[in-house]
C-alpha cells in the first residue's frame, strides 16, 4: 500500500475536536462549521495511532452517508486502506477499521444492538432520537485499552434536538450521567476560514434565510430554530423566577399517566386571572397507585382544586372491571381528578392563546420549558405538534389537560362561600364531572 498523505488544515474549532478526550464530545452548532471533514479527519488520525481501534461511522440514511463519507474517505485514503462494499468497511495496515452505517429509524438501530466499537462518530445527531443515541452508548465498549469515545456533529432543529440540547448546551443531566463526560464545541461559518475563503457568498446566503432558520443556521441558537412548535417560548419573557404562591389563589393541575412516564403539572391562578406553573413531577414505571402516591406527595402541601387527567384513565379494566381513576383516587391524599378535555389542536390553540397573554412557567419547572421549547409541528397537520419523540410530550401534555379544564381565577374573598364548587372548575357546575 502507498505511504498515507493527508491534506488540508484544521481551523482552530477542528483543533479543538482532535484534542478532545471526553467521552462524549458534540462539534457544531451551525451550518458551515466544517463538521463532516473534522469528523472524518478526527476518525481516521485514531485509527493510524491506535491498532486495531474499531469504529462505527454514521448519518440518518445511506444515501447521505455515501456522499458526505464513503466517496471523500476513499478519495483521501485511496491506496493506503482496504474498503469491502459488501460490508461497508474500510481497514487500515494496522487492524483498525471503520464501519459506516446508517439509521433511517428505530429499526436500523437494532443491527448494532449487541455490537462493540470504541469510536463511534455520528454526523448530524440532531437527525436521532435518544432511544438510538442511547443504544449507540450501549455498543461503546470492548474488552481492550483502546479509547472508548463518541464523537458527534450537530445543527439545531431536527427530533434529536431536545437530548442534544439538554446534554451539551444545557447541560441538564439524569442519574447515571456524568456532566465531566460532555463537552460542545461550537463551531459557526465563522471559523472555517477556508469556505470563506472559497465561497464568500455562503454567508450571505445564510443571513437572507428566515428569522428561525437564520439565528440556528448562521449564529448557531439552540434556542430557536425552523419546525419548533412553541416559539413563545425562545426570548424567556414567559419564564418567572422566585415564584412565590399569592395569598389567593386557586391551585389546579393536568396529569398525563403512562407507565412510561406519568407527568404532573400543578398551576395557579391569582386574583387576575394569570395562570403560573410553578411545579412539576414526571417519573417512569409507576403502577397507577405508585403515581397516585407521587401526586399526593407532590400535592401534600397545597390545597388544589382538581387535576385534569386523560379521559382514557375512565376506562374499566376488561380483567378487573376497575378503571384507572378508582385505583388512583383510592390512595389517601390524591387530589380530585376530572376528565380532561384531550382535543389536541384545540388545546394546543388554548396554551398559546394563554402564552399570548397572561400565563407564565416558573424557573422551577426546568423540565416542563425544556419539553415544550423542543416540540416541533406535526408534517402532516400543521396545527398539531408531533409526536416524535415521545418522551418530550408527556409534560406539555399535561399542561394542556390543565389549560382546557376552563381555570378561573379564585372568588373575591368577601363574596359567599356558595360561589366555591369542590372538585370542580370555579362557574361550571359539579354534575358535568
Amino acid at each position: 500500500m502507498k505511504k498515507l498523505v493527508l491534506e488540508g488544515k484544521p481551523s482552530s474549532k477542528q483543533k479543538q475536536l482532535f484534542l478532545s478526550r471526553a467521552k462524549y464530545t458534540a462539534y457544531g452548532g451551525a451550518r458551515g462549521g466544517g463538521k463532516s471533514w473534522a469528523l472524518r479527519r478526527k476518525i481516521i488520525l485514531m485509527c493510524i495511532h491506535y491498532p486495531k481501534l474499531k469504529c462505527l461511522l454514521l448519518r440518518r440514511s445511506y444515501g447521505e452517508l455515501r456522499y458526505n463519507h464513503i466517496l471523500p474517505m476513499l478519495t483521501e485514503l485511496s491506496g493506503a486502506v482496504g474498503y469491502s462494499e459488501t460490508n461497508k468497511l474500510i481497514t487500515f495496515p494496522n487492524g483498525s477499521s471503520v464501519k459506516l452505517g446508517y439509521l433511517s429509524d428505530d429499526g436500523d438501530t437494532l443491527q448494532y444492538q449487541g455490537l462493540e466499537f470504541d469510536v463511534i462518530a455520528v454526523d448530524e445527531a440532531t437527525q436521532l432520537t435518544e432511544y438510538q443515541f442511547n443504544i449507540l452508548k450501549a455498543c461503546l465498549r470492548g474488552n481492550n485499552k483502546n479509547p472508548k469515545r463518541m464523537y458527534l456533529t450537530c445543527n439545531p432543529g431536527g427530533v434529536g434536538h431536545g437530548w442534544v440540547k439538554r446534554l451539551f448546551i444545557d447541560k441538564i443531566y439524569r442519574e447515571g450521567e456524568r456532566p465531566e463526560d460532555y463537552l460542545f464545541i461550537q463551531a459557526t461559518v465563522f471559523d472555517n476560514t477556508a469556505l470563506l475563503e472559497n465561497d464568500p457568498e455562503y454567508v450571505s446566503q445564510l443571513k437572507s434565510l428566515p428569522e428561525a432558520l437564520r439565528s440556528a443556521w448562521l449564529y448557531g441558537s439552540w434556542d430557536i430554530f425552523s419546525g419548533q412548535f412553541f416559539t413563545e417560548l425562545s426570548d424567556g419573557t414567559h419564564i418567572t423566577r422566585d415564584f412565590v404562591l399569592p395569598g389567593v389563589c386557586r391551585i389546579t393541575g393536568g396529569l398525563d399517566y403512562g407507565f412510561d412516564a406519568a407527568a404532573l403539572v400543578l398551576l395557579c391562578a391569582d386574583a387576575y386571572g394569570r395562570l403560573t406553573v410553578f411545579r412539576e413531577f414526571i417519573r417512569s414505571d409507576l403502577t397507577l397507585s405508585a403515581a397516585a402516591r407521587e401526586v399526593a406527595s407532590v400535592c401534600a402541601d397545597l390545597n388544589v382544586d382538581f387535576i385534569a387527567a386523560s379521559p382514557d384513565l375512565w376506562n374499566r379494566r376488561q380483567d378487573s372491571g376497575i378503571s384507572g381513576y378508582e385505583t388512583m383516587m383510592r390512595v389517601p391524599g390524591m387530589p380530585a381528578l376530572i376528565r380532561a378535555d384531550d382535543r389536541r389542536v384545540a388545546g394546543w390553540r388554548a396554551v398559546r392563546e394563554f402564552l399570548s397573554s397572561d400565563m407564565y412557567i416558573s424557573d422551577k419547572c426546568p423540565e416542563l420549558i425544556r419539553c415544550m421549547s423542543a416540540l416541533t409541528y406535526d408534517k402532516n397537520r400543521p396545527e398539531d405538534c408531533s409526536d416524535s419523540p415521545h418522551d418530550i410530550t408527556h409534560l406539555p401534555e399535561a399542561l394542556r389537560y390543565a389549560v382546557m379544564s376552563r381555570i378561573a381565577p379564585p372568588p373575591d374573598p368577601s363574596q359567599s362561600s356558595r360561589h366555591r364548587y369542590r372538585g370542580a372548575p370555579y362557574g361550571v357546575p359539579v354534575s358535568k364531572y
